[in-house]
């Protein structure tokens, strides 16, 4: 089964936000944002900006007619600021005009005032200062405290990773329409439709039911549009509140660049304690989470780091504590991945220190300690595990033990180039965090024609949830894919949707959808039996016709769907799923907080230029769990997308502010993502078929989120060729490891094997 959208996205056809025929009367808006990260604000004059051609009205937080409110988790982000100013970027006003041109021109004529206060942009400064958003957390197992004595092997170190910019293909966005008693329907490019429409009731001081968000499809969202779509569709919705127009506002890319938060950073501390024979015995560690101006989503990436912190092993004693850190820089959110993939860094970093202390090979180390069935994770849940399976299919899929031999006469012939080998196992937890979140409905409509319409909560991405939500109602119903038509996702159809995100969606949604469909379903074959007089239980719906007792019968699926309505029988039907046997909970840090685990290995070969600190990424070799893939040509392409972002992020993808809190690689001539250029030459992808049950939709484990981690293992195999180069070398476990860090890491300390000028010289000149 094709990705449904392929046929008009190839073709330019896919209607986006920008897509959607504007009304007549349409107004357009832009944000003016502070110019400093971090003040109070001693005046506003808006004057000679109204008087700009074309300018309808400016707003300020004195046009709000509800609350000046829309942080989620914690209430403590304005719509527009009022009074402080807590990051550069931060909306201070909305100009709405006739024009996005004329817009955008008085928006360079407003002018502030602001008093400078102290600009905080570092967590661990923020930490000693006091500045947290939540209290901090701790996950706790076994006894740390007393499990060092046990140990024979004691390393400790610090580990960090950038933020990532999520650089979706369209910008944040949204157009608000007025529609008759006070009502507006809203297009926003939101993965978060019911977040959306619960904030914009509290600004705007209405029932949600007056408030309808309508998303077809987003041009990419990895987290970024989980919440911080919110403010931009609240904009237009208070202007179109007071104008009574329709009121559009699409983001230029610098302005979404600047004004939107990103992967949180980390600044972590770990200490491991390892025995002889390798087992990890003890593992403490500190997170210190760059949250931003406001708690946005951090509180909530936090616990997922947390819940990821042992990554693929067992280890009997664990500490993690996390604190999540105010800065003056904007509020920074999901991101795909949601902090799991930070706490996997630290302890991948905690591993790497032991092993290269130790002087044996990081993988015996990781191996040593895989999880098994039965293991308790830190949080409480036992480990139903495929990590020692994904492993050692690796090995032995690919060949583990001649890719090495192949790497030591490679760098035993080369002077100039050295090869390195990482191996990245992950372990990953499906389902949302918060327990309640954990929910889905969908609306299923059977027509007289035989045709199908399908509502969820699901927004289509990318990732083709919608595919798979079509597949789920043919599947059940046993009719042609063509009968099927995924719609829109509305507030008004479905209400109290959870965002799109977890690697939850086509889980939960496909589940409701399964539950609508099967209701139908046996409404049908009760139908079915009444006409042929027979037992329900030997009727059977396959292929568009009805079967009795494993015989085709004359009866087609339209037929059937006809005689149904014509007996006054519903064809209709509105489910409700939620995940079973999920919880926990927060005061003792201890429960079970995921539907299943998702796990995998991904072998990554590297080959640096010592000369120049570049380097080429060969191949990565993956086992993925997909339990048991109900569209394999899409989880294929979420594998290679994931990895490859992840990849970025591990080295390149560089996130830069100065010290005053200014984005400085605001565009994409100072902000670098992998490009066909900078990817694997070889990627491969081992589906590993597993029988074991799962709470997936028809076993078919998500696959959204956890092949970015793979892309860690880059960072990794980059240090090991660089070690390879220069064993005295002891580059800082710090990513992004940009082309700028090999090269100096490599020459961190003197080279053992010193190269002779000549050789330098003639090397340089055939690379030109």
């Amino acid at each position: 089964m094709k990705n449904i959208d392929s046929f008009t996205h190839v073709r330019g056809k896919s209607i986006y936000l920008d897509d959607i025929p504007v009304l007549q009367g349409t107004l357009y808006g832009a944000a003016y944002g502070s110019p400093v990260a971090h003040g109070k604000i001693t005046s506003l004059d808006v004057s000679e900006a109204e008087a700009m051609p074309g300018v309808v009205r400016i707003f300020t937080a004195k046009d709000i007619p509800g609350e000046n409110q829309i942080g989620g988790i914690v209430p403590d982000e304005p719509l527009l600021a009022e009074g402080h100013v807590h990051f550069n970027g931060m909306p201070v006003a909305f100009v709405v005009a006739e024009s996005a041109e004329a817009a955008q021109a008085a928006v360079h004529k407003v002018k502030i005032e602001i008093e400078p206060l102290p600009v905080i942009t570092d967590p661990r400064e923020a930490r000693a200062k006091g500045e947290l958003i939540v209290k901090p957390r701790q996950f706790v197992l076994g006894d740390v405290d007393a499990a060092w004595s046990q140990c024979d092997y004691i390393f400790e170190g610090i580990a960090e990773t950038g933020g990532q910019e999520h650089l979706y293909i369209e910008t944040q966005g949204a157009y608000s329409i007025p529609l008759e008693n006070n009502r507006q329907k809203v297009y926003s490019s939101t993965q978060g439709p019911t977040a959306v429409q619960r904030h914009m009731a509290v600004v705007l001081g209405v029932p949600m039911h007056q408030l309808e968000v309508d998303v077809t499809r987003l041009g990419g969202g990895f987290g970024g549009k989980e919440d911080q779509a919110t403010l931009w569709a609240c904009l237009c919705a208070l202007a179109t509140h007071h104008l009574k127009r329709p009121v559009k506002y699409s983001l230029h890319r610098m302005e979404d660049m600047r004004m939107t938060g990103k992967r949180n950073p980390y600044s972590s501390d770990f200490k491991i304690g390892l025995s002889k024979d390798l087992k990890i015995l003890a593992y403490e560690a500190e997170f210190h989470q760059n949250a931003g101006a406001s708690a946005d989503l951090s509180p909530a990436v936090l616990e997922r780091t947390l819940f990821h912190c042992t990554n693929s092993y067992f280890i009997p004693n664990v500490k993690a504590t996390a604190f999540s850190c105010r800065t003056h820089l904007p509020s920074n959110t999901a991101f795909r991945g949601f902090g799991g993939p930070q706490g996997m860094f630290v302890i991948e970093s905690a591993i790497a220190k032991a092993a290269e202390e130790l002087g044996i090979d990081k993988a015996d180390i990781q191996k040593a300690n895989l999880l098994r069935t039965g293991d308790e994770f830190p949080y409480g849940q036992k480990a139903v595990s495929e990590a020692v399976e994904c492993w050692s299919k690796a090995e032995s899929l690919y060949e583990l033990d001649k890719i090495k031999c192949g790497i030591a006469d490679f760098n035993s012939t080369n002077k100039l180039f050295r090869k390195g080998l990482s191996l990245m196992p992950v372990c990953f937890g499906i389902s949302f965090t918060k327990t309640l979140m954990n929910q889905a409905r969908a609306l299923v409509h059977v027509y007289t024609d035989g045709s199908v319409g399908v509502s969820t909560g699901a927004v289509e991405m990318g990732q083709g949830v919608n595919t798979k939500m079509l597949q789920v109602a043919a599947q059940v119903f046993s009719i042609n894919p063509n009968k099927v038509k995924i719609h829109s996702t509305s507030t008004f159809r479905i209400a109290n949707t959870s965002p799109s995100a977890a690697s939850a969606t086509a889980d939960l949604n496909g589940k409701a959808v399964q539950m609508a469909c099967t209701e139908i379903l046996q409404r049908l074959k009760t139908r079915a039996a009444e006409r042929l007089q027979c037992e329900v239980g030997n009727i059977e719906i396959k292929n568009e016709f009805v079967w009795l007792n494993g015989a085709q019968t004359d009866i087609s699926w339209e037929n059937l769907v006809l005689d149904t309505y014509f007996n006054r029988i519903s064809l209709s039907e509105h489910a409700h799923y939620a995940t079973p046997d999920v919880h926990f909970d927060g005061t003792k840090e201890k429960g079970h907080p995921f539907a299943y685990h998702v796990y995998g290995t991904a072998i990554t070969v590297v080959t640096v230029d010592c000369l120049r600190g570049t380097y080429e990424f060969d191949a990565v070799k993956i086992v993925h769990d997909f339990g048991s893939s109900m569209n394999p040509i899409i989880d294929r392409g979420q594998i290679e997308g994931g990895l490859v972002q992840g990849m970025g992020w591990m080295t390149m993808e560089e996130i830069v502010y100065d010290g005053e809190g200014r984005l400085r690689s605001n565009a994409l001539s100072t902000y670098k993502v992998p490009d066909i250029y900078s990817v694997p030459k070889e990627i491969a992808i081992d589906y590993l078929q597993t029988e074991k049950d799962n709470l997936a939709i028809f076993r078919s484990k998500a696959v959204g989120e956890p092949p970015l981690m793979y892309g860690i293992g880059a960072f990794f195999a980059l240090r090991d060729a660089i070690k390879a180069f220069n064993p005295s070398a002891s580059p800082a476990f710090s990513a992004p490891m940009t082309p700028e860090k090999v090269l100096l890491a490599l020459y961190s300390k003197p080279v053992k094997e010193t190269l002779h000028e000549e050789e330098v010289s003639r090397v340089a000149i055939d690379k030109g």
